[in-house]
Parts: structure tokens; sequence; C-alpha cells
């Protein structure tokens, strides 16, 4: 059996944009023909898609790295580079793409068949055509391509399931899940036979939906005690959950504080706990059963959540549970994709709003994404070029910032290992 991977940690890289070229016409009997440098191209996005051809992460435990095509440089006679290609990621349905610093859901690739651009590639720099004035007639700068930096994700996945089997482990899930689809988990009589969620189709009357058996918890798994958050993340997509005791107790634990501790778990690990449910009390064909279940029902008399005494060893009441599965269903809302939070705005304008400025060993050091964005642009052995960074500067509100932190005329203001003085 292939292994099973639900979570795993790679690394994404959309493409820079290409460069502005600095070129100017040539021809045979054309004089100053004028500054012609095309546009960078456009970098490559990083692209999700869901697909029904995969059910676990386990291709990325292999391949970690995706990054996606640079754009070209722009060319002379005003030809743009070309595009880079996008890196298209696919993953299986229910992925959920997170920061890996922050932990914020990025995307949530819910429903086989979703395509969603997590970020796009850099924009690609002007060429110097676009300087041009009527007093800057030959230009001898453009603009680079946007840069675009390594994202570190974290991939999650989340089953898609109507309704999940939840318990303690060795409480007979997997035995019900055989009994009532056509899945065939592994079963045996010792803890944690079950090690990943398996999925099966239930069939009743004139409906279906998909039943999930899900890992065994135990106390402490909302902080991540024995199988943990593996198996707590393959609840938050189900509508409801079948809560199943093993009601005979024998293997010395009592039912009902086995009812309590997982209902701990659920509410510790975000409020599960009111998601809707019918209780499961299994191994109705052992000794103490009967007892413990009128135990339980006194317990739960008045909080509305119907019991089904059960036995998957010898098949019985499951036609009943079954059907009351399915009216519970029909009053549960569908399951909804998590909501998801943008990535910082790369936008151009943006790179060049901000700034910091720092006294440093006598000098005011400049730094920031809009400022490098900014001297790379520059060519400056040009005074053409030296007057556009000094007005880009003065628009940006770098000169009144230096200002404000009492910069005066004369005063060195350092950039990287460049050294100027303040000029009003």
């Amino acid at each position: 059996m292939a292994l099973f991977v639900d979570v795993v940690n790679i690394t994404a890289k959309a493409g820079d944009g290409g460069n502005g070229c600095v070129s100017f016409h040539r021809e045979k009997y054309v004089q100053a023909g004028g500054p012609d440098g095309g546009d960078g191209g456009r970098g490559g996005d990083v692209i999700f898609v869901a697909t029904e051809r995969m059910h676990t992460l386990m291709d990325f435990r292999y391949h970690r790295k995706f990054t996606a095509g640079n754009g070209e440089d722009g060319m002379g006679n005003r030809k743009t580079g070309k595009n880079g290609a996008d890196v298209v990621i696919e993953v299986p349905p229910g992925t959920v793409v997170r920061d890996k610093a922050s932990g914020k859901i990025l995307l949530d690739l819910y429903a086989a068949g979703t395509r969603k651009t997590l970020v796009k590639g850099g924009k690609g720099g002007f060429g110097n055509q676009h300087f041009a004035t009527p007093t800057r007639q030959a230009p001898q700068f453009a603009k680079p391509g946007e840069k675009r930096d390594v994202l570190e994700l974290t991939l999650e996945l989340k089953s898609i399931a109507d309704v999940g089997l939840i318990g303690f482990p060795n409480v007979g899930k997997s035995t019900i899940l055989s009994v009532v689809t056509a899945a065939r988990p592994k079963i045996a009589n010792y803890h944690f036979t079950t090690l990943q969620p398996n999925l099966g189709i239930v069939k009743q009357d004139d409906s279906s939906f998909v039943l999930a058996d899900i890992p065994g918890l135990v106390e402490g798994a909302s902080e991540g005690v024995g199988l943990g958050h593996a198996f707590l993340r393959h609840v938050e997509r189900t509508r409801m959950l079948l809560h199943v005791l093993d009601i005979s107790g024998c293997e010395g634990r009592d039912p009902l504080e086995d009812y309590d501790a997982i209902e701990r778990e659920l509410e510790n690990y975000g409020d599960l706990k009111s998601s809707p449910k019918i209780v499961v009390a299994n191994k109705m064909d052992l000794p103490g059963a009967q007892e413990n279940l009128e135990r339980l029902r006194e317990k739960l008399s008045g909080s509305g959540i119907e019991i089904f005494a059960v036995s998957a060893a010898t098949r019985s009441n499951f036609e009943a549970l079954m059907r009351a599965t399915v009216r519970m269903l029909k009053t549960c809302p569908e399951a909804e994709p998590f909501a998801e939070e943008e990535l910082f705005d790369f936008d151009l304008d943006s790179q060049e709003s901000g700034f910091e400025i720092v006294r440093r060993d006598g000098a005011y050091e400049l730094s920031g994404a809009s400022i490098d964005h900014l001297i790379a642009s520059v060519n400056f052995g040009n005074e053409e070029s030296l007057n556009y960074f000094h007005r880009t500067l003065r628009r940006m509100g770098v000169i009144d910032a230096l200002r404000e932190a009492g910069a005066s005329e004369g005063d060195t203001v350092r950039i990287d290992d460049m050294e100027f003085d303040f000029v009003e």
C-alpha cells in the first residue's frame, strides 16, 4: 500500500520580470532615430490545480522546489521580451496551502478541477522608449523587472467527506466502515491499525454520502499527542460526526469517560464539539454492554443527541443508523472552503512606497525594496538618469523624510555601498 502523506513543506517562486532595454534606433540615412528599447517580459505565475488523479501528498516528498520561468529582457526596435512559463502544481482535492511562517491560509483547493493562482510573476521593466520627453530625448536608462521572493509553503490535505467516524483506537470504526460500504480497510485487534483516513460511499435508499474512517484519537490530541493533528485535520471538513464508543468497555476503559475525553479534544482543536453528531454504541454483543448503554442514555438525556446501539461483529441495527444519518445530513449545511488571506501585494506602485531611514556612523542610511528597485534602474554615469533619480526620490517622499530625520545640506546619505551629499 502506498505511503499516505497529508502534510508537506515546499518552496515556490514566481518568475522575475525581464529588464527593460536601453537602445536607440539605428537606420541608414536616419540620424538620431530616438530611443527604441523594448519592455521586459512578465515572469511566470505560481498556479495550483486540484486533480482527482492524486489522493495523497506523497509526490511532494521527492519534489519540493517549484520555480516559474523568468521574463526575458526587452530588446531594441521596441521588441518586448518573452514572458516566463508558469509553474503548475497539482494537488489532491481538499488541499490547503499555508504560509509556513505565519500559518495563514493562502489557498483552499477544495473541489476537483479548482485552479487558483497563488502569486503572479513580476512585471517586466519599461524600456527607455518610455522615458523620452521633449527635454530628454535620449534617455540612457530603463527600468528593471520586478523581482519575486521564494515562498515557503505548507500543504495540508484535509479529507473531504460528509460524515466522519471518530472515537478512541480499537472501538470498531474500521469494521463499521467495512459493514456499511464497499471499502476494505485494514482491520486488526490492536491500537492504531488505521494510520490514514479511509473513505467509502454509503448508499441508503435513494441517498448516498461519503463516510470517512479517521485514525483513532487519544487524550491530548489537540496538543499533538499521539496521532494528534494528523487525526483532527481530517475532521474539519465533515458535515457531521458518528462518535463510536466501545460500549462494552472490554478493554478496561469506561465508555462514558471515553465520550467526554473525545468531546474535550474536539472542543480544544477549534470548537469541533458543536458539529452535528450521532453516538454509535458499538460491541453490543459483548457482556456489560447493556448496562453501560443505560448509563450512557441517562448521561445524554435531554441533550438531543441520538444514540444507536449496534454490533459491527453481528452487523445489527446499521440500517436504522444509516437512515438516521441521511436524515441529519439533509439538515446540515454544505461544507464550505476555508477563508483565504491575501499575500503581500506585489504591485509596482506598492514597491515604490516603502523605505527606511537609519542614522548610523554620521550618515543617513536609506534602505527598502522600493529603493533597491530604483537604484537598479539608474545609470549613474548619465546626467539625465541622475536627474530622474533625484526627481523620483522627491516624488516618493524620501527628500522630505530625510529632512524630517534631521538631514541638512551637505550631509551624507548612504545607499548600499554608495554615498551621496544631501541636496535640497
